[in-house]
């Protein structure tokens, strides 16, 4: 619990009324509101700079940042690396869409795992192939090179695609791999999620894969991708949902990737803010360390509201769970700065 006394230190220190994150560009629309939002209300000013997962848990093991956005956990290398534990705390579910422009299409294009695969390997390389055709019955396709969108920066977005495609690819497992920067095989770079939807914005035939919010930001289009169970799946609230409601480990690190749900999104994930979990006072004041635990325990509380509106799932009962066992778990000085939601 924050305490009266501590929440009148926020009060006395205009430097405790500015935190600093960075980090995924995946989260950026839901924390643009969040902030803004929360600004307005407690009046504790959020400087996020959306630069990627990567270059967010970089400046955060550099402790350039009071807090730092992935939508992938750390990796050992990056625990190696870090001066202290890092605590990982889930707060928000969303999707990664496979997003086109291909104006002369009426239909929702459909695509399945191998079809995706063969895409992304670059060995499928005209629109009008007989692969993707035979998933779009009735379906005029386009004799159009395809051409492939992804991100250049180190990425969480990447690291949810390419953890999928790994999973249903033994070609891709073996070839490329999982992570936040990949070798491609094909395509084009942008930087951010708003790099690869200006591509794909700007390119007749490609195809990429970005932030379901971005896309419904940009009114850009997205297809249906099949599930293990054979449905093609619109990314939609219902259907991220239906992939993250699941039990949650202690540590909140959950995969949601190639989901059993039957109504469940394939391309699912949670996404994360990372703290260390001792605030130390070496790098922050007390009544900082107070409003950052205050500001991510509203996030996972009061600000769910603000998901759906913007394209993202509100948490599940059983993240929020965990959420608030991992927030008490965090320290000033070696004692609790939370002891339960307020």
């Amino acid at each position: 619990m924050v305490s009266l006394g501590m929440l009148s230190l926020l009060s006395c220190s205009g430097k405790s009324h500015h935190l600093i994150g960075a980090g995924s560009s995946f989260d950026n629309p839901l924390f643009s509101k969040m902030f803004y939002s929360y600004f307005q209300s407690k009046g504790m000013k959020v400087n996020y700079q959306s630069i990627g997962s990567g270059g967010g848990i970089s400046q955060l093991i550099n402790r350039t940042i009071d807090f730092g956005a992935s939508d992938v956990p750390m990796n050992r290398e990056q625990d190696s690396l870090s001066p202290a534990r890092v605590l990982h705390v889930p707060v928000t579910v969303s999707a990664v869409v496979l997003s086109y422009n291909l104006p002369e299409l009426r239909d929702t294009l459909r695509l399945s795992p191998r079809v995706l695969a063969g895409l992304f390997l670059g060995r499928i390389t005209q629109w009008n192939d007989t692969a993707i055709a035979a998933l779009n019955p009735g379906v005029t396709l386009p004799d159009l090179p395809v051409v492939i969108a992804h991100r250049s920066d180190g990425s969480g977005t990447t690291n949810i695609f390419t953890s999928y495609l790994s999973l249903i690819s033994a070609d891709w497992a073996s070839g490329v791999g999982r992570g936040s920067s990949v070798n491609w095989p094909a395509g084009l770079g942008g930087k951010g999620n708003e790099g690869v939807a200006g591509l794909i914005r700007q390119t007749h035939g490609a195809i990429g894969y970005i932030e379901l919010a971005f896309a419904m930001q940009n009114k850009m289009a997205f297809g249906k991708i099949r599930n293990k169970t054979g449905r093609f799946i619109t990314p939609t609230i219902a259907s991220i949902s239906a992939a993250a409601n699941i039990p949650m480990p202690a540590d909140g690190k959950a995969s949601l990737a190639d989901t059993d749900a039957p109504d469940g999104y394939p391309i699912s994930s949670f996404s994360w803010v990372l703290l260390y979990k001792e605030q130390d006072y070496r790098h922050h004041p007390r009544e900082k360390a107070v409003g950052l635990l205050y500001l991510l325990d509203w996030m996972i509380h009061e600000g769910q509201h603000y998901s759906s509106d913007l394209y993202y799932a509100p948490l599940s009962p059983n993240a929020v769970n965990a959420g608030e066992a991992i927030l008490r778990s965090a320290t000033y000085d070696g004692q609790p700065i939370l002891t339960h939601h307020n």
